[in-house]
């Protein structure tokens, strides 16, 4: 395992697991842990005006997803990876309890990984994500195809930069349907339900990337009925950003959410 110490202590390395290696980001510090599970295709970057916000007076552990950031390849970019991922980060780092943050994608990894171990659990924040809608159909499904093959001429280019997963297309298009039949009603509906351990929602506003019109509020409007069904998941913003733009312009909402859990 390779890693660095700076001067205030934060552990950087490389995880292996199975067939790759995770960038890891872990500020050391007192009290219970703070994970944060990125966006699809985001890298651990994203969270750092959240954490500045909360301050150093809290451990936060970041890491890039497979493919992601400076993590390595798989022959897995699955959701069950991702979720066994969790796992793996927390082993490493020596963790037992922790609080979830999850940004889209990792706001659904974040539910399902409650849902199985609510003992590890003290509580989830869920960032504009995990919403249980039906929103991909067969037209969908050719749309996010069509979508991804029409960004794969350019996508090389940003790699360099870590504003791109090194995946192919085809294999970020599977990704992305994957989560459209993960966040129907009848598969995320009893995973909501089931959790017990408390969860706060961070709801952004308008529409995300590749979305169009009103689509993304008609998936957000799902969320109502699941805190009608357990007490224990709540609504603990609904704020004026974007879905893209919410960790950047409403840091300190998630920031509080994060409080409310933790404190």
């Amino acid at each position: 395992m390779e890693l660095t110490m700076n001067e205030n202590t934060t552990w950087t390395g490389m995880v292996p697991v199975e067939d790759t290696a995770l960038a890891v980001t872990d500020t050391g510090g007192p009290g219970i842990p703070v994970v944060y599970l990125n966006g699809q295709f985001a890298t651990q970057g994203y969270w750092r005006r959240v954490i500045a916000n909360l301050g150093t007076g809290r451990r936060h552990i970041t890491y890039d997803e497979r493919a992601r950031g400076k993590s390595k390849r798989s022959a897995d970019y699955s959701f069950e990876a991702a979720v066994r991922d969790v796992d793996a980060v927390l082993a490493a780092r020596g963790v037992d309890r922790a609080v979830l943050v999850g940004w889209s994608y990792g706001a659904v990894v974040a539910a399902h990984w409650a849902h199985r171990n609510p003992e590890r659990t003290v509580g989830a924040v869920l960032v504009d994500g995990a919403f249980p809608h039906d929103w991909l159909d067969e037209a969908m499904e050719l749309r996010i195809r069509k979508l991804f093959r029409r960004m794969s001429w350019f996508l090389p280019l940003l790699r360099p930069t870590g504003l791109a997963p090194r995946m192919n297309a085809a294999q970020q298009a599977d990704s992305n349907i994957e989560l459209g039949r993960l966040s129907r009603e009848r598969e995320l509906g009893p995973v909501l339900d089931g959790i017990t351990v408390p969860v706060r929602y961070v709801v952004a506003s308008g529409t995300s990337f590749g979305s169009r019109g009103d689509e993304q509020e008609k998936i957000r409007a799902g969320l109502d009925a699941v805190t009608g069904r357990n007490p224990r998941i709540r609504i603990a913003a609904k704020v004026t950003s974007n879905h893209g733009a919410i960790l950047k312009k409403d840091h300190a909402a998630v920031a509080d959410a994060v409080r409310a859990i933790a404190d």
